[in-house]
This record gives C-alpha cells, sequence and structure tokens, in this order.
C-alpha cells in the first residue's frame, strides 16, 4: 500500500495526573488523559456552546516518560504527535470482547512540548525522540495493565 499516514497530532490538557506503570519487560509506560475543547456561538440562540473530546494517550518511549513524570500535571497545556493505535482486550467480568483506541508515542515519529512549561521563561519545553526506545512489537506484550479503562 502506498501512500499511508498514520500521525495524530494534539494540543490540549491533561484531565488528570499522569500514570506511569512498569511493564512486565521492566520498562516503564505513561498513561496520559488529554481534552481538547472546541467552541462556537449557537446561531439561533446566541448561546456559547463547547464540546470537549477526550484522548487517551499512551507513551512507551523512555525519554518523553521521564519529562512526563518530572513535568506534567493534571492541567497542563501540551502538545503532542504520534500515531493511533486501536487495541481489543477481553473484559473477563462480562465475558465480553472490548476495543480502545489511542494515541501511542513511541519511537522516533513521537513528541511532547510543554506549552506551559514550569519555568516562567517563554520558551516551551520540547522532548522528541530522536530513535526508538522500543521495537515497535513490544507494544502488544503485557497489555494487562493497560486494561483498565480511564474514567473519564
Amino acid at each position: 500500500m502506498s501512500g499511508s499516514l498514520n500521525k495524530v497530532q494534539l494540543i490540549g490538557r491533561l484531565g488528570g495526573d499522569p500514570e506511569i506503570k512498569q511493564m512486565v519487560n521492566g520498562k516503564s509506560v505513561a498513561r496520559l488523559s488529554i481534552a481538547t475543547s472546541q467552541s462556537w456561538k449557537d446561531k439561533s440562540t446566541g448561546e456559547r456552546k463547547e464540546k470537549t473530546e477526550w484522548h487517551r494517550v499512551v507513551i512507551f518511549n523512555e525519554g518523553l516518560i521521564n519529562i512526563v513524570q518530572q513535568y506534567l500535571k493534571k492541567g497542563a497545556n501540551i502538545y503532542l504527535e504520534g500515531q493511533l493505535s486501536t487495541r481489543k482486550w477481553r473484559d473477563e467480568k462480562l465475558g465480553q470482547d472490548k476495543y480502545s483506541t489511542e494515541i501511542i508515542l513511541q519511537g522516533y515519529n513521537s513528541s511532547l512540548t510543554m506549552l506551559d512549561g514550569k519555568s516562567k521563561s517563554s520558551n516551551p519545553t520540547e522532548a522528541s525522540s530522536k530513535k526508538s526506545e522500543l521495537p515497535n512489537d513490544d507494544i502488544s506484550q503485557d497489555n494487562s495493565d493497560l486494561d483498565d479503562e480511564i474514567p473519564f
């Protein structure tokens, strides 16, 4: 297949503090819940309306995880680049297959920029992954830590 692209770019705020967990292979994974909002004026009523979308973000890149762990807290405004991934998992309590679509930051195509950095400087802090810390097939190895749903 030619001409294929899977790239996500978001600017939004963290809905909660980042979750950092250890995978079975000893490497860390970070999970974020990002809110993006759009607002408009209703033409018929003149009322201000707003719609918020929530996005699940999973970070496998060790360098980005360190930045997230040290500097990001609930409410932080960030810009990120990653790719969409849908995974299937089994809810044993309900006996049903479930699906979760997430934005994955892994490898050299991922970046994260803090738009309201920790310091008062005017330069945003940027962390980009230059090379892959994990091979692509590592993403599927232990999803048990990722199976619980993120509350929105």
